[in-house]
């Protein structure tokens, strides 16, 4: 029997945007992808947003870890993203928070490369994305 796969969130966010912002854009994604909130592991996002009080509260809400990535960790992944944003990068030095935080983290936590199950989705003052490693 195969492992489940590592399901990871990357989230991206304006300064304030509160937690029940950034879980509602999660639980309208997952539910339209058919995915579990339990089958998630992880929430990712960039340094910058260490200290975002909506980010730290919906990771407390879920019980799961957040772990944040260096501008210069997220710029790797350029190639791999759906969307590249020029005023993310103006902003972070990196092209897409999201989807290269999800990346990222599940690249760490996996043992093969990770994919974008679901690419970049964009709420009111947030946006999300989802990495797997099978």
């Amino acid at each position: 029997m195969s492992a489940a796969p590592i399901l990871v969130i990357g989230l991206g966010c304006q300064r304030g945007c509160p937690a029940s912002a950034l879980r509602a854009l999660l639980e309208q994604t997952l539910l339209a992808h058919g995915i579990g909130l339990h089958q998630v592991r992880a929430l990712a996002s960039i340094d910058l947003k260490r200290d975002e009080p909506g980010l730290l509260e919906l990771a407390g809400q879920l019980a799961l870890p957040l772990t944040c990535f260096s501008a210069e960790q997220l710029a790797g992944y350029e190639q791999r993203l759906s969307h590249r944003s020029a005023i993310a990068f103006e902003r972070t030095g990196c092209y897409g928070i999201a989807e290269s935080a999800a990346l990222a983290l599940a690249d760490q936590l996996g043992t093969t490369p990770s994919t974008l199950l679901i690419p970049r989705q964009k709420g009111p003052q947030s946006t999300l994305a989802l990495a797997v490693v099978a």
